[in-house]
């Protein structure tokens, strides 16, 4: 190839390409970068020129990028997962100053390589459904170019060989984010979520940012390998704040877990994620399945030999990871939308993911990210499906008897709950019941703390899923007539992709198990660290088989009790929810255990409060006006109204100034040479006391002196004034 280039048309390019000066590598053959270039060259046409492409021409370039982005992410996945050939290299120098040293860098390995296959593929096929999804929307290419953007964001966050590059990518997709769910940005509902999404992610991020500074400060260091030399060497150093000793590395670990949080949509942090269903299905299905809420588990993943030293943060994140799965799991079981009802799913299974990473069990969190990936995009999609042929209804009591209507996407939703539930032998089984294994065979009080936690969470999950098909398919029909009798299965394009998704959703966990998370497997080589002290992998093949298959047991039984419950046992529900104590765990559910409110009355309020009332009117409009250039000008006006009074050019008042400040001048003279002379007060004031009463004495004199010759001259030009009148 380059010597290819060096002849012909070619040679003026590889000449400029290769004098010094420029400093750039010869990249236009790397297949990586061109891997991650892709998208971006998608979104950038799709963007600015996407109204003389039209609607098709936006469409199918960011199609065939993220297809041609797919394949090289496939051939990745060969080369290094199977090959075991991890591929670094940096383009060029991005920030040069002393110690501080960033590349514009990448490194591609295991872990790398399958979040590279699940970004692109589910990017890929959410492309494909938006052509048809959003064919009505005036604004299909920009919707198209952010869709891209999105995923060029992401794999930049997850291909970045320093955690200054990966928080590019990681504010790219957040900034992508609050694009996509204001797409529609004339809906105040959908200007509400983007702000929540965006204010509530800078709380991580601005976590994240502190974890990378004090990183920084003591390794001197940003790359993950430099780091992960160096921090064996410092697992006993300390941060000294406000008199107290602080262990560092527990520190970091705790910022940048904060920031995972806020990411990954955790207890705390998670009131953003059900709020982003205000953007189109297909955002909904991206952000929940493949880009931004995974990017959470990747950087605890990818941070694993910081993580393994700190076994307190550890514990707090199989505490924070196993509430967030049953808080999730229980609000989902009361929700009444569509949408949110799979948001919440996707909570839920998050704070597996989250406390499978605290048990130092990363790659079967990440195991479970890449199998959750496909069902979850599975979910969302035939939901969107649905939404689309009942005229963009979301509240399941409207639907009702669309299992003979729809029955392409009947099976597809099927499917995608099944694997959700955990239905054995589909994919969601192989990975969620893994996590609860390694959770129980830890044998540790956080250990079975999470194991039931998830347990219960497995059985919310499964009610909730089977309520969700059985209000939207298998009830009576609820909605309108006019609407119900025209609804019809979507077109090729969305029943393409939907087929697409339901066999990695049925079989991919049976085939990738053994390769990603078998005994022995050797898949993610270095990518992560693992603990030997903390392994207990080989543990969980010979616990008690009762616990093996008690998650199990309550997923079959929450199916197949909520299936009975609204079939036949319709009424007794409705009684028990007119029970007061069951009427206020209902409240308690629907109101999503009051976290907005907590938020909105003790956060919300008090800080609008506080930046209107104390930081605008008061600091900036009160205290800096004062001091400041309004006070400044109002002093400066009223002196000069003085000093215009005083100019009467009357004989009487001239003298009488005149008069006035001679005075002064030989009184503050008189004062300066009586305590320099006599000495008087140099034994109760300092030198520096009477070195600033000189200097003040000084700025009198010449003020005086100043204000002398200034009514001097008003006197000689009244004088001048009065003569001249005098003789005309």
């Amino acid at each position: 190839m380059a010597e290819w280039l060096k002849r012909g048309f070619a040679k003026p390019l590889y000449s400029f390409l290769t004098i010094p000066w420029v400093r750039i590598p010869f990249f236009l053959i790397n297949m990586y970068l061109t891997f991650i270039l892709l998208p971006l060259i998608g979104a950038i046409f799709a963007g600015i020129f996407g109204k003389q492409i039209g609607f098709w021409g936006s469409t199918k370039l960011t199609s065939y990028c993220l297809f041609l982005s797919l394949v090289f992410a496939i051939l990745f996945f060969y080369e290094i997962g199977f090959l075991h050939s991890p591929v670094y290299f940096t383009v060029i120098c991005w920030i040069d100053s002393d110690s501080f040293n960033v590349n514009w860098g990448f490194m591609f390995d295991s872990l790398t390589v399958i979040m590279c296959v699940v970004v692109t593929f589910i990017s890929f096929l959410v492309h494909i459904y938006s052509i048809e999804y959003m064919s009505h929307d005036p604004h299909l290419p920009r919707f198209m170019s952010y869709l891209s953007l999105f995923t060029f964001f992401m794999l930049i966050l997850v291909s970045a060989d320093n955690f200054i590059q990966m928080f590019v990518g990681w504010e790219g997709v957040g900034l992508c984010s609050y694009l996509l769910i204001n797409f529609w940005f004339t809906r105040i509902q959908a200007n509400k979520a983007a702000i929540k999404a965006m204010i509530i992610n800078r709380i991580g991020d601005f976590s994240l940012v502190l974890g990378i500074l004090i990183l920084f400060t003591y390794t001197k260091a940003v790359d993950y390998a430099t780091v992960a030399v160096l921090l064996p060497y410092l697992k006993n150093s300390s941060i000294n704040l406000f008199n107290i000793n602080i262990h560092m590395l527990s520190i970091i670990g705790f910022f940048l877990f904060v920031g995972a949080v806020g990411k990954s949509a955790q207890i705390g942090l998670h009131t953003w994620l059900p709020d982003a269903m205000e953007g189109p299905t297909p955002v909904s299905a991206l952000i929940h399945a493949a880009t931004m809420v995974t990017a959470g588990i990747f950087l605890i993943s990818r941070t694993s030999f910081l993580y393994e030293y700190l076994f307190e943060i550890l514990d707090f994140i199989i505490i924070i990871g196993a509430l967030t799965s049953f808080l999730a799991s229980s609000i989902g079981l009361v929700q009444n939308d569509l949408k949110r009802v799979v948001a919440y799913s996707t909570c839920s299974q998050l704070g597996y993911m989250v406390f499978a990473c605290g048990l130092s069990n990363y790659s079967v969190g990440i195991f479970h990210l890449s199998n959750h990936a496909f069902f979850k995009a599975l979910l969302f999609l035939s939901a969107g499906s649905i939404i689309h042929s009942i005229n963009d209804e979301q509240d399941m009591r409207k639907m009702g008897g669309l299992k003979y209507l729809l029955p392409f996407t009947y099976v597809a939703m099927v499917c995608g709950s099944l694997a959700l539930i955990g239905f054995p032998f589909l994919t969601g089984f192989y990975s969620k019941d893994l996590i609860l294994e390694v959770a129980y065979s830890k044998y540790t009080l956080l250990g079975f703390f999470s194991y039931f936690l998830g347990t219960l969470g497995a059985f919310f999950t499964a009610f909730y899923s089977t309520r969700l098909i059985f209000l939207t398919f298998l009830s009576k029909p609820n909605g309108y007539k006019k609407i119900i009798c025209y609804s019809k299965d979507s077109g090729i394009l969305i029943k393409f992709v939907l087929g697409i998704l339901i066999l990695p959703s049925i079989f991919i966990g049976y085939f990738t198990k053994d390769m990603i998370v078998g005994i022995g497997s050797t898949f993610f080589a270095n990518s992560i660290f693992s603990n030997l002290v903390l392994f207990n992998l080989f543990d969980a093949e010979f616990m008690n088989l009762f616990y093996k298959l008690l998650p199990v047991y309550f997923s079959l039984l929450g199916s197949i009790l909520a299936f009975f419950i609204f079939l036949f046992w319709s009424n007794l529900l409705f009684k028990l929810k007119a029970l007061f104590f069951i009427k206020k765990i209902y409240c308690f559910l629907n109101k999503k255990w009051f976290f907005d409110k907590l938020y909105n009355e003790f956060f919300s309020q008090f800080f609008f409060k506080f930046g209107y009332s104390i930081s605008y009117k008061f600091i900036d409009r009160g205290i800096f006006e004062i001091l400041g250039p309004t006070g400044l000008a109002i002093i400066t006006l009223n002196f000069g109204i003085i000093l215009n009074r005083l100019q009467t050019n009357l004989l009487y008042n001239i003298i009488l100034t005149f008069t006035f400040f001679i005075t002064m001048l030989f009184f503050v003279e008189f004062c300066r040479l009586f305590l320099v002379k006599f000495n008087y007060f140099f034994s109760l004031l300092n030198q520096s006391t009477n070195i600033l009463n000189y200097f003040f004495g000084s700025c009198i004199n010449l003020l005086s002196i100043n204000l002398l010759f200034i009514n001097l001259l008003i006197i000689l030009c009244t004088f001048l004034y009065n003569k001249s009148n005098k003789y005309n």
